[in-house]
């Protein structure tokens, strides 16, 4: 499988080169096909918070590649990666509770274990909804591509951007198993509150480390990157409990727990660091 995904990744890559080469991202503006664009991508109002890009200083940085800096990280992924990793307060897998992955991953991208770094049954329904709905109403990013997204992208609204992201997410999923894009996503994802990675928001948010959190502290956690600063506890202790409530559900919908552990945590209290 793993060849595979290299070999349709080689074509892809090659493909998008020459487009790009040629001038075809001009056929990629906004302002093409308009109707279709605005129910194919997330709305503004749907779309996730940007994160800040994260350096080595682990400081955040605005940058616009050229096309010789997106070929560059095509073929030296793992290494643009490395790039951008925090260097202080990195989480490695082992040591993120099972509670936290089950819940992250019921709640964020149920079918990551079983895709290739992008969905075709989310986005076909995605499709479905927006379509009857004449609006967005629901999105279909994997966590591979939230992942390349945080780490490379920005949040431009164009088909050049997602054609882009699904690229590298398809390049993600043929270098990194499973469990080290999910290490590689909690280390970069933002939490909310000036949290950026699974440690600094255990420790900001319950003064724990990742490791000792609790089911009910991992579930209010996970349920922050899909709108930190609506769900962040410290802003909205009742958004945070609500959103809570769906993860946990969501871990019953997938059997990673039982309804009546859910119901005790829903109810269990929860003291926040400050």
């Amino acid at each position: 499988m793993k060849k595979l995904l290299r070999f349709v990744f080689s074509l892809i890559l090659v493909f998008f080169i020459g487009f790009f080469l040629a001038g075809g991202t001009n056929a990629l503006r906004p302002g093409t096909l308009e109707r279709i664009h605005e129910l194919a991508l997330p709305a503004p109002s749907a779309q996730r918070e940007a994160p800040r890009e994260i350096s080595p200083s682990g400081a955040g940085e605005t940058q616009d590649p050229n096309l010789w800096d997106r070929v560059q990280r095509f073929l030296f992924l793992r290494q643009a990666i490395e790039r951008r990793l925090p260097r202080a307060g990195y989480v490695k897998i082992d040591a993120v509770p099972d509670s936290f992955r089950q819940a992250i991953v019921a709640v964020e991208d149920n079918r990551f274990y079983s895709h290739h770094g992008f969905d075709p049954e989310s986005i076909m329904r995605a499709a479905l909804v927006n379509l009857q709905y004449g609006k967005i109403e629901e999105g279909a990013s994997t966590i591979t591509q939230q992942l390349v997204k945080n780490l490379f992208l920005s949040h431009e609204r164009s088909f050049g951007r997602k054609a882009e992201e699904l690229v590298l997410a398809l390049d993600v999923e043929a270098r990194y198993s499973k469990d080290e894009i999910l290490e590689l996503y909690l280390n970069t994802i933002y939490f909310g509150s000036g949290y950026y990675g699974l440690y600094d928001a255990s420790i900001g948010y319950f003064g724990k480390k990742p490791a000792d959190l609790a089911l009910p502290e991992a579930t209010m956690l996970a349920g922050l990157p899909n709108a930190p600063s609506l769900y962040s506890p410290y802003e909205n202790f009742l958004m945070a409990k609500k959103r809570q409530f769906i993860v946990l559900d969501a871990m019953v919908r997938n059997g990673y727990i039982s309804k009546t552990i859910a119901e005790d945590a829903k109810i269990a209290p929860i003291y926040l660091a400050h």
